[in-house]
């Protein structure tokens, strides 16, 4: 059944609450370890899906005898460093890649700023951060600079604010279009937790510096299904609810496409190919991902990036199961690292539990602490949500001065 199209504004409304506040008991799943799941959820989707990043669930099949369950070593083994096309990165074994370097990139953002972040706080912040400060990279088995590691369409942040001094907000355009912004964005869904629509603003102003058209688009609707997997008993169905009320152009119809096949099917294997089949009329790559189309990665109002559709639709057909929704990303290969983060996060958000020997074989393969984020990224919402109160009251305030009628008459 398709989701229902959003209503009209309504008057404001309590919020939701859960069966643990009913009962007077804390929350199971509270803001601490929604962002928790989220991060660490992220992060080993992540590192599960690097090795097989870019090949089809076929080969993934053939070079692996059958599905990949768990952490597997790097595609050419030992050849790693000289094997093309992705030498000389060590993906496997547990570590992760950009992805989660981008992430973590954009926290360290949140707390020096401390609130809301935009396209300027890219420019001053988180491109500095990838110049200047080395850090231990995983995939490469050395510290460096994480500007080092990051693809072309994260080098484009630093040859246009750095050194073309370009309006940050405007910075995007021109620059391939993608899901390098998109793959990093849980953390402004996570500072705006249980608030969709504040996530999905926040995300595209801050993608705006990095991304345009639908990549940029799919920055904040993924912003904005994190947000929403945090909020008092979310469902996978609510999430694509909310990412459709607010997704526009190829971006909604892709979701909407992808999710009514999803919602047939419910195990990952059967939905492989016809998840694949729906998505396909929006995805500009093309069937071979290796060799992309002429026309791929073009700015356009009628495509959408692969990755944000699959990913929803993966945690359709896994019920919200953290296991089940990262496996079904990372067989289905492609771009299944940031697949399987997005996926990742969505289901760590709603509260289903991360592997805990998965999290703790990236954690030592990567040399990276992977709670450590997710509890900075934790104090630093707290004391964005109390900025936004004293910013509401101070504008409740004024607007009563004015003559408005306060918000509680």
């Amino acid at each position: 059944m398709t989701p229902e199209e959003p209503k009209g504004p309504e008057r404001p409304t309590d919020p939701p609450r859960s069966a643990e506040a009913d009962r007077g008991e804390p929350p199971r799943h509270g803001l601490d370890e929604r962002i928790t799941g989220a991060l660490v959820g992220a992060a080993v989707g992540d590192a599960l899906g690097g090795p097989v990043e870019g090949y089809s669930p076929d080969q993934i099949t053939e070079r692996h005898g059958g599905r990949i369950h768990g952490v597997v070593g790097p595609w050419h083994g030992d050849e790693w460093r000289t094997a093309r096309p992705l030498a000389p990165y060590h993906k496997g074994d547990g570590h992760v890649t950009d992805d989660t370097l981008m992430t973590h990139a954009l926290i360290r953002v949140y707390d020096r700023v401390r609130d809301h972040l935009d396209a300027y706080a890219i420019a001053d912040h988180l491109v500095p951060d990838l110049m200047t400060n080395p850090r231990w990279i995983p995939e490469l088995e050395a510290e460096a600079l994480p500007l080092h590691r990051v693809f072309l369409a994260e080098k484009w942040l630093v040859a246009r604010l750095a050194y073309g001094h370009v309006d940050p907000r405007e910075a995007g355009t021109g620059n391939i279009v993608n899901c390098g912004a998109a793959m990093y964005m849980a953390p402004v869904g996570l500072v705006n937790a249980a608030n969709p629509a504040a996530a999905y603003t926040e995300a595209l102003d801050v993608a705006g510096a990095h991304q345009s058209s639908y990549g940029r688009e799919a920055a904040g609707v993924f912003a904005a299904a994190v947000a929403a997997a945090t909020a008092p008993d979310a469902t996978p169905d609510s999430v694509v609810t909310a990412c459709l009320s607010l997704a526009r152009d190829g971006t909604r119809t892709a979701i909407e496409e992808v999710c009514e096949v999803a919602r047939g099917y419910r195990d990952f294997e059967s939905a492989l190919g016809p998840l694949r089949t729906a998505v396909a009329p929006y995805d500009t790559v093309g069937p071979d991902y290796r060799a992309p189309s002429l026309g791929a990665r073009r700015p356009s109002r009628l495509h959408s990036i692969e990755e944000l559709p699959v990913a929803l639709g993966m945690l359709l057909v896994s019920g919200g199961d953290y296991r089940h929704a990262v496996l079904g990303s990372v067989n289905y290969g492609r771009d299944c690292d940031s697949i399987a983060t997005m996926a990742g996060a969505l289901a760590g958000a709603l509260g289903s539990p991360v592997p805990e020997e998965w999290a703790k074989t990236v954690a030592e393969a990567s040399r990276l602490d992977l709670w450590a984020p997710a509890r900075t990224l934790t104090a630093v919402t707290r004391e964005v949500f109390e900025r936004d109160v004293q910013r509401r009251r101070s504008h409740e305030q004024a607007f009563t001065a004015l003559g408005g009628r306060p918000c509680c008459a």
